[in-house]
């Protein structure tokens, strides 16, 4: 037998070539189904919310409203085989007297629901979308105690990425204060009076303008100053984040672990969350900037890299119930929601996050209103930090001038 130890050259090269070539191939589908497969939205339904109408007995309340389960992709079908809520009541009396029930009926374009209201498996088509109805009934005692229901209605979600369970988030407030709640409750303050006033539990059906044409513009008068809470203005906004959804990354994980127990940035979610707005790039450049800056005696430069929001998170615990479950970020163009405030109610107005250390950050406000002002009327923070549900306070300067003066 001979053995040619000396291959031809030539071949050797069309041999490397092809090998190469095919890598190449291979590497291109490869990165070509990557491709396709990121496009591909994880969530690709938009859950839409309806507002609730409702119906109150003294011992027997019935609610209806609904979801919309929207697709809004090309060349994509995703299907819902199933839908179910539940339920929390949040009352200031007992709950064991109360019936409670719900019920989910399907609202489908080409398909009618069935008597026994059992959801069965529906395909929401490209650019198309479906309804469910979500009815409530409520019996019993004591029902004028009720203050909201916390609605979870879950969904499974079934398509290109796979199957996983959605949940969607509602508040539906049950209590609405009168007027009279908050009349006879003003305050002294340095530089004139406060009033903080109670409203129902806001949820993101609500909207700042209504809010204060409701509980505020009945006891204004020309001069005052009405201030809003950071979290009340992101919660109606829809900016509050389920941290069961959240997937903590690297950044997160490790970066949190060097925060204070009691910062809002010291949990893998929380900080996650700060991620999301800002990226993971400027939070690690932040931390790694910020840690040094601290060992030579400089602390907070950490959040005046990675941003406002920063500051302004609050995580799980940070707020009243039910949303003390989530983590709250700072509210969205705080400054266009006071402009509007004032172009819609004529009250200057301002955006505030105090705490009960005395401690006053202004983070919107009309031009007409002096700093020192609200400062000086807000440091005995008259809203509170618990559940207290005042989350607008009415300022009266002593002098109504100042407020149109600026000083």
């Amino acid at each position: 037998m001979n053995l040619d130890l000396n291959p031809d050259p030539a071949m050797i090269t069309v041999v490397i070539a092809t090998a190469i070539t095919l890598l190449a191939l291979v590497a291109l589908v490869a990165l070509g189904l990557e491709s396709a497969y990121r496009r591909r939205p994880t969530d690709p339904l938009e859950v839409i919310a309806d507002e609730w109408q409702y119906s109150q007995q003294p011992q027997h309340y019935s609610l209806s409203g609904k979801l919309i389960f929207r697709n809004p992709y090309r060349k994509l079908e995703v299907m819902v085989p199933q839908v179910w809520a539940e339920m929390t009541l949040l009352s200031q009396g007992n709950l064991e007297a109360i019936d409670q029930q719900i019920q989910i009926i399907p609202h489908h374009p080409d398909a009618a629901a069935r008597p026994d209201g059992y959801w069965f498996a529906y395909i929401v088509k490209s650019r198309k979308q479906t309804e469910a109805e979500i009815r409530i009934d409520l019996q019993g005692v004591d029902l004028d105690k009720l203050q909201a229901i916390w609605l979870r209605t879950h969904y499974l979600v079934y398509g290109p990425k796979g199957r996983f369970t959605k949940v969607h988030h509602q508040v539906i407030p049950l209590s609405f204060p009168s007027l009279e709640a908050s009349k006879g409750r003003w305050r002294p303050v340095a530089q004139g009076d406060v009033l903080p006033i109670r409203t129902h539990l806001l949820t993101p059906l609500d909207s700042p303008v209504a809010i204060v044409q409701r509980y505020v513009v009945p006891h204004a008068q020309a001069g005052d100053i009405v201030t809003i809470g950071e979290t009340p203005i992101a919660i109606m906004q829809g900016r509050w984040q389920d941290p069961a959804e959240l997937k903590p990354g690297w950044v997160a994980s490790r970066v949190c672990q060097f925060f204070l127990p009691t910062s809002s940035l010291a949990t893998a979610c929380g900080m996650q969350s700060l991620v999301e707005i800002v990226g993971p790039t400027r939070v690690l450049f932040a931390f790694l900037i910020g840690s040094v800056a601290k060992l030579l005696g400089k602390p907070g430069v950490f959040y005046q890299l990675a941003g406002e929001q920063a500051r302004l998170i609050d995580d799980v615990t940070g707020t009243l119930p039910p949303y003390d479950q989530f983590i709250v970020p700072g509210p969205d163009n705080p400054q266009q929601v006071v402009d509007q405030i004032k172009a819609e109610t004529g009250l200057s107005a301002a955006i505030v996050d105090v705490n009960d250390l005395q401690a006053v950050k202004i983070l919107a406000a009309t031009a007409d209103i002096p700093t020192q002002l609200l400062e000086s009327a807000l440091r005995s923070n008259p809203a509170g930090n618990a559940d207290e549900q005042t989350p607008v306070v009415l300022i009266r300067p002593t002098d109504p001038l100042q407020t149109r003066r600026g000083v």
